[in-house]
């Protein structure tokens, strides 16, 4: 057999190739991910990331920060950090987030020393992040695992964010617009996942389906901030 059929038998030959104990020992040792779970607004990310926490998932949850008001129900720490316009504009010029942006004339980031402490912990991290900020993710860190969540429908769609009774007719339109130009973004994502109405565990059940499954790739996506 010639040295090209045997390479061609097999794949993993080469003058470098790791010993049989090393490769042994490399199995198992599973390296900590960075999950960013995006999707255009009125899909369920906040909802999707509380059903994991209420399933007590072993991830470490990013909380963002937000230069608006809380919501009924949101609790500072917990949904979001909740900062002033001014306080946020110095935690940019200080270096202190590793994305934001200003999204409907909101600022919205995500602290960056959290994520390197959980990491160096060996926890995997999950943050849910707008578009925009997933894109930005992918460009700092490339090695990040984007998933992409969407309604089954632009109706139902919809229907979720007039069920928030916070929206104007005028910033319906606004977000729907925004949806409608995010959705063409999808393809730049790894995952997309339909998150039903009333499927959340279903949903859940999906994005760890995904973790395991990039628990086990031959090469592991490194994470480096």
């Amino acid at each position: 057999m010639s040295r090209m059929s045997q390479n061609a038998a097999n794949p993993c030959a080469g003058a470098q190739a790791p010993a049989s104990d090393d490769l042994y020992a490399r199995v198992g040792q599973e390296q900590p991910l960075l999950i960013v779970i995006s999707g255009p607004s009125g899909v369920g990310k906040d909802a999707t990331v509380t059903r994991m926490k209420e399933m007590g998932l072993p991830f470490h949850f990013v909380v963002t920060c937000a230069s608006r008001a809380p919501r009924p129900n949101e609790a500072e720490g917990i949904d979001y950090f909740f900062v002033s316009s001014e306080r946020f504009e110095q935690m940019i010029a200080s270096g202190e987030l590793l994305e934001h942006a200003n999204v409907y004339g909101q600022y919205k980031g995500i602290p960056k020393r959290q994520i390197q402490d959980a990491l160096a912990s060996g926890l995997d991290v999950v943050m849910r992040v707008d578009v925009q900020g997933a894109a930005t993710v992918r460009k700092l860190v490339p090695g990040a695992v984007l998933i992409f969540l969407t309604a089954a429908t632009e109706e139902e769609l919809v229907g979720r964010l007039k069920q928030r009774a916070t929206e104007t007719e005028e910033s319906l339109r606004t977000r729907l617009d925004m949806a409608r130009r995010e959705m063409e973004r999808m393809c730049e994502f790894d995952y997309v996942i339909v998150n039903s109405h009333c499927h959340l565990t279903q949903t859940v059940a999906q994005i760890q389906a995904i973790i395991r499954a990039e628990k086990c790739r031959v090469i592991p996506r490194k994470i480096t901030l």
